[in-house]
């Protein structure tokens, strides 16, 4: 509530924020009415402490006094003041394990835009940072709406097995913070909603329970690519700014970033990813002598958190407004790299978005995305469920539209499209995987390709992701293409083509495995357009022939006597001849 550290005993709450520079919290959230709180109001103090440190109502207190007045115990008093079950529960000797359970009544969801963002908000004029806030309130909110209505559920009876939409929705205090932690303090525009987990049920009464953990976290995923597309169709809408894609590991998915940002520049905002990046070879290095392998997947995961808690810095103890920050950061950045790169980002980045916009046309296709989504999320995780098709889908619509607005229920109709046309159950827990059948319904040929990419570990999953999905885009082309000249599509192979493998250390002499390159994809591309051309050349040079000829019949039968005009009959066993391509 205080950004990070802690707050002086004594010391009020607005005082303590003035101090570390922070602007105070506010209320969000449909679920305020039921505790007698107002959305947009500030986060005070006692009931901040009270419904996120105690789970009890925000106005505990009055309600306390008043049960007293009224002759109840001190006990059945702050009962009634309890939303739910009260903390004390988990403090009982009663319960099993009870010293070992800490009491969790709230989840911090950070929103933070890409680096290009921060840059633009921290180093633009006035104008341009009061609108990047802007369209950062309106993507957080919106978000937070997705959650309550499409996520949120509450534990429902004994055990808390079934699971029941919440009744009014969220209580969420939003805070917002201007800096990173590194050591020299950059810009880092970002929002803590602290979410409570105290929910009304959807019962006559409107009993209060608590949130279902493992809903909100499977759709933490889900809720990140939706903030990331809403927050860069408001910046398109109100800027006029484009995005592009910016590859910051390679092999991983890129990252979409304003487009005429000096790229220089997010090196100089992001020095606290330099000093994770700094310690965490040494972390790695320790994990390979201590257990003999390099660290997996969640192991290099671990590492990464690790790194980043030993390099944690405490943030500054001077005094500086928002104004003074936004001050320092512009003389800084102009002694890093000049003040031409520095100023005037909001026309370059106008200027770049009129050269996206001249050749490129967003447009999606539901067909081809549902393709893509597919592909992708299949060769990343072999199977899935419901939300990850939908982050995947959302995904798209931010590489594919670079901050255009989406049709409201796009990403959803993308999802039901690959679940219902190439997706297929598996497993238990409504889990699901790729339908390769649907994909290749009669061609076998490119289902052994298609296994050749997702099977070449070489590459990072993601790549391997994006050359399926490329090779099964080439096919629906070849195959509309193939229906609008209503002909039969010719016979087209992706090919894996051997190059020299770039990982370190392999053995001189030793069989090299074979890769995948994405220019395969694209020449294969290039020679379907090409035959399709040639095709739709012979067919037109063929109906002009036909016409001719039977032009020319016409008028030879016009010649003929009444007599000679008979019908053919078809000889035995032969069916008459019909018209058309078949």
């Amino acid at each position: 509530m205080v950004g990070d550290g802690h707050r002086p005993a004594g010391t009020p709450l607005r005082a303590a924020q003035d101090k570390a520079g922070v602007p105070p919290g506010v209320w969000k959230g449909r679920g305020l009415p039921a505790v007698g709180l107002t959305a947009g109001d500030v986060v005070t103090e006692r009931p901040a402490e009270l419904l996120l440190g105690e789970g009890r109502h925000p106005g505990a207190d009055r309600i306390e006094r008043e049960r007293l007045e009224a002759g109840d115990t001190p006990a059945k008093a702050r009962r009634a003041t309890v939303l739910g079950r009260p903390i004390e529960h988990n403090q009982s000797p009663e319960t099993e394990k009870a010293k070992e359970r800490t009491p969790w009544l709230a989840m911090d969801l950070v929103f933070r835009p890409s680096s290009t963002v921060h840059i633009a908000w921290a180093l633009g004029d006035d104008e341009t940072r009061r609108v990047l806030e802007l369209c950062q309130d309106i993507a957080r909110d919106k978000t937070l709406a997705w959650l309550e209505d499409a996520v949120a559920q509450i534990r429902w009876k004994s055990g808390g097995k079934q699971r029941k939409p919440i009744r009014d929705g969220l209580i969420v205090a939003v805070f917002r913070h201007y800096e990173s932690r590194a050591a020299e303090t950059r810009p880092l525009l970002h929002d803590h909603a602290v979410i409570s987990i105290r929910a009304r049920r959807p019962d006559a009464a409107g009993t209060w329970g608590n949130l279902s953990a493992d809903s909100m976290l499977a759709n933490i995923v889900a809720a990140d690519t939706l903030y990331t597309l809403r927050f860069m169709e408001e910046v398109t809408a109100r800027l006029g700014w484009a995005w592009e894609m910016r590859e910051v590991t390679p092999g991983r998915r890129p990252v979409m970033e304003i487009a005429g940002i000096d790229q220089r520049l997010i090196g100089w905002q992001s020095t606290r990813r330099q000093q994770i990046e700094d310690a965490l070879p040494v972390l790695v290095a320790k994990y390979e002598e201590r257990q003999g392998h390099a660290p997996g997947e969640r192991a290099a995961y671990a590492l990464a958190c690790q790194a980043a808690d030993q390099t944690r810095s405490p943030k500054r103890t001077a005094l500086l407004s928002l104004t003074e920050l936004r001050a320092r950061w512009r003389a800084s950045a102009v002694v890093a790299f000049g003040a031409c790169t520095v100023y005037r980002l909001a026309e370059r980045a106008r200027a770049a978005a009129e050269a996206i916009w001249a050749r490129v046309r967003p447009v999606v296709d539901v067909a081809l995305a549902a393709v893509d989504v597919t592909a992708v999320v299949f060769v990343m995780r072999g199977a899935f469920k419901r939300h990850h098709l939908l982050a995947e889908a959302r995904r798209h619509l931010a590489y594919a539209l670079r901050g255009r607005r989406h049709r409201p229920g796009l990403d959803e109709q993308i999802v039901q499209a690959a679940a219902d046309d190439y997706t297929r159950p598996v497993g238990r827990g409504r889990m699901m995987t790729a339908d390769l059948h649907a994909l290749y319904p009669h061609d076998t040929e490119d289902q052994a390709v298609l296994r050749a990419l997702t099977r070449k570990r070489s590459a990072a999953p993601y790549e391997r992701a994006r050359l399926a999905s490329g090779a099964l885009t080439a096919r629906v082309h070849a195959l509309r293409r193939a229906d609008r000249l209503n002909s039969r599509p010719r016979p087209h192979t992706v090919t894996v083509p051997t190059t020299p493998n770039p990982r370190p250390g392999r053995r001189a002499g030793r069989e090299l495995e074979p890769m995948t390159d994405v220019a395969a994809v694209e020449l294969t591309s290039r020679t379907l357009e090409a035959a399709a051309a040639e095709i739709a050349a012979r067919l037109k040079a063929g109906v002009q022939e036909r016409a001719a000829a039977r032009r020319s019949s016409l008028k030879s039968a016009a010649a003929l006597p009444p007599s000679a005009h008979q019908p053919v009959r078809p000889a035995p066993g032969r069916t008459p001849p019909t018209g058309g391509v078949a």
